[in-house]
């Protein structure tokens, strides 16, 4: 049954130009050039340079990219071209797609693998088995999967008989390729196989550490990787420095050899400052990176042809077609144009909240001068929403004379000292990692007495906040950073 009711409903709505603005606002410099330029190729009617220039006569037609008149230029056949938009667009997505993957094409670790056993003198079954062993290998080059679910995969997916026992045998092939270690099922498997690869390659294994290494991996694992040295001394009947010779043949070895290949390091990724802060004195000196504002306009021939087409009488509906499309890629321009100077307005503002806040820091460079800084304050200091001021620190790198880092490092919580003063939490951690480099190794610092050395700093804390801490800045437990 229909029904026709009537009601009011209170809704937030944004506009098509703030999500353009809070898009442009959270992206770094590199992706904003990036952006601008696919905007630019986008809209015929955004073009660069200032936009004070004198205009150009339109008789005389567009400048193509040489700065040459084009004469030959006809807008309306423009607009009529018949060749559809998308045509162009995909083609040349797919041509430059093409090219760098012909440019950026390597030999993947599994490849790799897989060309040294083509050099083995081994049975085709034997290479097939193996080829699809390696492609069950994980990034760190281990085989996580059981060698019966590998089996059963082989049975029903290929149709191949294949027992544990000779994929056993075939695993074991695998695991004589480069780099050691690979095709291992666990971390003592894989250790053990290039202390072993290391043996083989010393005259009769005599190398008194690398034995005493196999004897750690193969007999004491469990006391090795809790780092029980006082037990090892007594059950392997040795003294401190033979054990820590192994101790250092076995630090040497790679836990994961999947990742020593060249194509599996990370791509270093390129940084550009959105800011840049010197100190001149006793001031600081703030600057906008500039290519976080660009110089944009509105193509002069795209204005002149609004006024054309609005000054004609009694258009048809091919004139009106036209002046619709240039229209709307006017206020496209006109859009985007504005959002560039707010984002750059917004940049401002925001670091120079900072810095009037974290002035001393920036001075010195010394992080115990942090002060307490949440998003809430410098939103309340420059009068916009917290949601803008986590798009501008999320994503924004400041350079200073004593090193360049994210903006929202600058953020940290308060913390109570005894004299009734709030300091920053990277005080803290900051006080915290030098009491860890500064621990005899040997006898490292529980959560409990790291706790009581912040104490008797004149820091209220506890000790599951002494833990939480230290996690935040990757250090292990006492047990782990233990040494001999």
């Amino acid at each position: 049954m229909l029904k026709q009711s009537l009601q009011q409903k209170l809704l937030q709505k944004l506009s098509p130009q703030q999500i353009q603005l809070m898009k442009l606002l959270q992206v770094p410099t590199l992706e904003l050039e990036a952006r601008i330029k696919e905007e630019l190729e986008a809209n015929p009617a955004l073009e660069e340079g200032r936009e004070e220039e004198p205009e150009h006569d339109s008789a005389e037609g567009l400048d193509d990219d040489r700065g040459e008149t084009r004469d030959d230029f006809d807008f309306d056949a423009y607009l009529d071209d018949p060749t559809p938009g998308y045509r162009y667009a995909v083609n040349n997505h797919a041509e430059h797609e093409d090219r760098e993957t012909a440019f950026g094409a390597g030999e993947t670790f599994s490849e790799r693998l897989a060309a040294q056993i083509g050099l083995r003198p081994v049975s085709d079954r034997q290479r097939m088995l193996a080829t699809f062993l390696i492609g069950n290998l994980d990034e760190a080059g281990y085989l996580r999967r059981d060698l019966y679910a590998i089996s059963s995969d082989l049975a029903f997916g290929q149709g191949l008989e294949v027992d544990e026992e000779e994929l056993e045998e075939v695993l074991h092939i695998v695991q004589e390729l480069d780099p050691a270690g690979v095709g291992a099922r666990d971390l003592r498997e894989c250790l053990l196989i290039q202390i072993d690869r290391k043996l083989d390659a010393k005259t009769g294994g005599a190398q008194p550490a690398l034995s005493l290494a196999h004897r750690i991996l193969e007999e004491q694992f469990e006391a090795f990787t809790k780092k029980h040295y006082d037990k090892l001394v007594a059950r392997l009947e040795v003294d401190e420095d033979t054990l820590r010779a192994a101790m250092e043949e076995i630090t040497r070895l790679n836990p994961k050899p999947g990742n020593s290949g060249a194509d599996n390091a990370r791509p270093i990724q390129a940084v550009v400052p959105d800011f840049h802060v010197s100190v001149e004195g006793d001031e600081l000196r703030l600057q906008i990176n500039g290519r976080n504002a660009p110089e944009l306009r509105v193509s002069n021939e795209y204005r002149d042809m609004m006024e054309g087409y609005s000054a004609a009488k009694n258009p048809d509906r091919s004139q009106k077609d036209a002046i619709t499309f240039v229209k709307r890629k006017v206020d496209a321009a006109k859009w985007f144009i504005d959002a560039i100077k707010q984002r750059q307005n917004t940049l401002r503002i925001t670091m120079q909240a900072i810095l009037e806040i974290q002035r001393d820091y920036f001075l010195t460079g010394d992080e115990t001068d942090l002060k307490p800084m949440i998003l809430k304050d410098i939103a309340d200091r420059i009068q916009m929403d917290i949601s803008t001021v986590s798009r501008v620190a999320n994503s924004k790198y400041v350079q200073t004379p004593y090193g360049t880092f994210l903006l929202k490092t600058l953020f940290s919580e308060s913390l109570t000292t005894d004299s009734g003063e709030e300091v920053s939490t990277r005080e803290v951690k900051k006080i915290l990692e030098e009491a860890v480099e500064s621990e005899d190794k040997r006898k490292p610092l529980s959560d409990e007495k790291l706790m009581q050395v912040l104490q008797d700093k004149g820091y209220r804390i506890a000790r599951r906040t002494v833990a939480k801490y230290r996690e935040q800045l990757g250090i292990p437990v006492a047990r782990l950073r233990k040494e001999l």
